[in-house]
């Protein structure tokens, strides 16, 4: 089984699952989101937002890939960009930080470990830039109520981020904001790489059998 992580392009924006791809939840006020969607075509507001924020900012999603089919996405951008982050009762984001806005799988290759492979995509893309953590807000009560509800789909369960390290900054009963500093995630990471890698099976044996601590050099008793 083959994975590979790519940066969110226009072009591969078209991967999205197709709800996603048409979904401006983060993207848009309340407001604006309610008009584009009246309107017919949030993918057009949702391509924009991918373009306007590639190009002031930088890379912002990464999406993960399974024998060369998408399987999920992470998306990601400075609090400044995602005006919703500010309508959640945990706001506000910390001026620090980056927001992880949404994480999603496809059912069918859930349980395989793709949601700590994207979130370790994130922390190192994010490392390199400079920036100090990130912050999301999570859904305490994922899996409870009204399945019609649009944030069921469009903010993670409060436990997966959990799950991958993140600690609680602002507890809520229903939306905790919650934080991962990239300080930590740096040997995090690289433990949960070589876990990932044993599980999916896509290590050469040689590097399966490389021990974990090189072994101590021998001295020859010979003179």
């Amino acid at each position: 089984m083959s994975r590979r992580l790519v940066s969110l392009t226009l072009d591969t924006l078209e991967d999205l699952p197709r709800p996603c791809r048409q979904c401006v939840y983060w993207e848009l006020d309340p407001v604006s989101a309610d008009r584009a969607c009246a309107a017919g075509d949030p993918g057009l507001e949702k391509e924009a937002w991918v373009s306007q924020t590639l190009l002031e900012w930088g890379s912002c999603g990464k999406l993960v890939y399974v024998d060369g089919m998408p399987a999920g996405f992470v998306m990601y951008a400075p609090p400044a960009y995602v005006p919703r982050s500010m309508a959640f009762p945990t706001s506000p984001v910390s001026a620090d930080a980056a927001l992880l806005m949404t994480a999603n799988v496809v059912p069918a290759f859930a349980g395989g470990g793709l949601g700590r492979m994207l979130v370790q995509g994130v922390a190192r893309d994010l490392t390199k830039r400079g920036i100090k953590a990130i912050e999301a807000f999570g859904d305490a009560k994922f899996g409870d109520g009204d399945d019609s509800d649009p944030t069921r789909a469009c903010v993670a369960p409060a436990d997966f981020f959990l799950s991958v390290g993140f600690k609680t900054v602002r507890p809520h009963p229903r939306y905790p904001r919650l934080r991962l500093e990239l300080r930590t995630a740096l040997s995090w990471k690289s433990d949960v790489e070589y876990a990932l890698e044993k599980l999916l099976g896509s290590m050469s044996p040689e590097t399966l059998l490389r021990p974990v601590r090189p072994a101590p050099a021998t001295r020859s008793t010979t003179g």
